[in-house]
């Protein structure tokens, strides 16, 4: 897979991101949500409701729609069943789509639940036992709101941990402020406002470490539609999870990662540098790169005598695919042939069926002479197959970013019965989300 340079024009830049949800190149923070201890069995109460941030704009407020507190992310621990309560205080019916979780098919948006009604509606789901970092997003069915609406992160906790002093989630926005400080919502034309891009809603975030630390970052693209690359300066990074899935862990060259919306990554940072270092994070959407964020590193006593060794790469479960029978469907990115979200029909006929536990391979074309786009498969995660399907990358997806012209070959094993939606966007600010649906019977 090919890496990002930071000195790429904007087409070679999308070049290098197309079927690189990630890049054996990588990655970075900020805090998440510990929640207070709360009975066996009850639920995580979560508001959808109007509220106002303050950004970049000293003084002026910025309306949004946001779901929880102000804090990025949603924490449970413990042992399952975990539950999440969802209220909607807005005008506006929403559909809540989690990214990541599979085989949740009472969950499905749209399909199986209903949008939330405006004006108090209210759900409760009961989540699958799936440790890893997931967004919740609300903005499934976004097109005539006056402010955009704000994602969640959620971890659940489990699995490894890897030896980590701190666990950390960092969640990356775009925006486009007016004068007036009201932010404009992406499937709609901005004119030329430029993009403002936040972590964990603040336009400066510093990651300071101790030395020799491990921290644990969770790096969420929760963009409204830009795909985003990420440069660690100098900084020691290693991939452990990607979407979600553990992953084969690789050391990411020269400390870059490349995100489509809606993509998750956890990795290791090792604080190796001098104390006193301050490491640059910069962030390149295309146009070119900017420093977001600092690794600094502390001048207070070290974790340990000496940093960590990286972790013994491990397969991630399933290690291989059984690609003999599988089931071929040829699918296109091409507007016409997928419904805007907010005119999704689900009585029409699937995009394709499939019966329980069988392969399916999608070959996903983008079409000559459109945006660079992005495809999210709801349900399932898949294998991004080399083009002789004699191969595959060392870790599983739900989301995958497309060049115009580009043909990719992904596969999955259709495990979980249900009707599950499937999303394609433009990577333009006017773009509209798309949706179309398969079934497994």
């Amino acid at each position: 897979m090919r890496l990002l340079s930071f000195s790429y024009p904007r087409r070679r830049f999308l070049g290098a991101l197309a079927g690189a949800a990630v890049s054996p190149a990588l990655m970075a923070p900020g805090r998440a949500q510990t929640l207070p201890a709360r009975k066996p069995g009850s639920p995580v109460v979560l508001r959808f409701a109007p509220q106002s941030l303050y950004l970049h704009t000293e003084g002026t407020a910025t309306p949004v729609w946001q779901l929880g507190d102000g804090l990025p992310a949603t924490r449970l621990s413990g042992s399952p069943p975990h539950r999440i309560a969802f209220t909607n205080d807005t005008v506006q019916p929403v559909a809540m789509t989690f990214h990541g979780l599979d085989g949740a098919a009472s969950m499905e948006p749209l399909l199986a639940q209903p949008p939330l009604a405006p004006r108090g509606g209210t759900a409760t789901y009961d989540l699958p036992s799936q440790p890893g970092t997931f967004l919740i997003d609300p903005r499934l069915l976004s097109g005539d709101d006056d402010r955009p609406a704000l994602p969640r992160v959620l971890v659940i906790e489990g699995g490894e941990t890897f030896g980590a002093d701190r666990d950390d989630v960092l969640l990356i926005e775009d925006w486009k402020i007016g004068a007036d400080g009201a932010a404009q919502v992406a499937g709609r034309d901005s004119g030329n406002i430029p993009s403002l891009y936040t972590i964990n809603r603040r336009v400066s975030h510093d990651i300071t470490v101790r030395p020799n630390e491990r921290v644990r970052l969770r790096l969420v693209n929760g963009c409204q539609r830009s795909v985003i690359a990420l440069k660690f300066v100098d900084c020691a990074i290693t991939v452990v999870s990607v979407d979600s899935q553990p992953a084969e862990s690789f050391v990411a060259r020269d400390g870059q990662i490349v995100l489509a919306p809606g993509s998750r990554v956890d990795a290791l940072l090792d604080a190796t540098q001098p104390v006193g270092t301050r490491n640059d994070i910069l962030l390149h959407d295309g146009t070119k790169p900017m420093p977001i964020s600092h690794v600094v590193t502390s001048f207070s006593a070290p974790s340990r005598a000496k940093p960590l060794t990286p972790p013994v790469a491990s397969p991630p479960p399933p290690s291989r695919i059984d690609l003999k029978n599988a089931q071929r469907v040829d699918l296109s990115l091409e507007r016409g042939q997928w419904l805007p979200a907010i005119a999704f029909d689900p009585t029409l006929p699937p995009v394709f069926r499939t019966t329980a536990n069988r392969t399916v391979v999608l070959a996903i074309t983008n079409p000559p002479g459109a945006s660079a786009a992005t495809f999210h498969l709801h349900g399932h995660h898949f294998r991004l197959l080399d083009r002789l399907d004699d191969g595959w990358k060392p870790y599983w997806l739900d989301t995958l970013a497309f060049n115009p012209g580009q043909t990719q070959r992904i596969a999955f094993n259709a495990a979980f019965p249900g009707k599950w939606l499937m999303q394609c966007m433009g990577t333009k600010w006017n773009s509209p989300r798309r949706l179309g649906w398969y079934e497994v019977g």
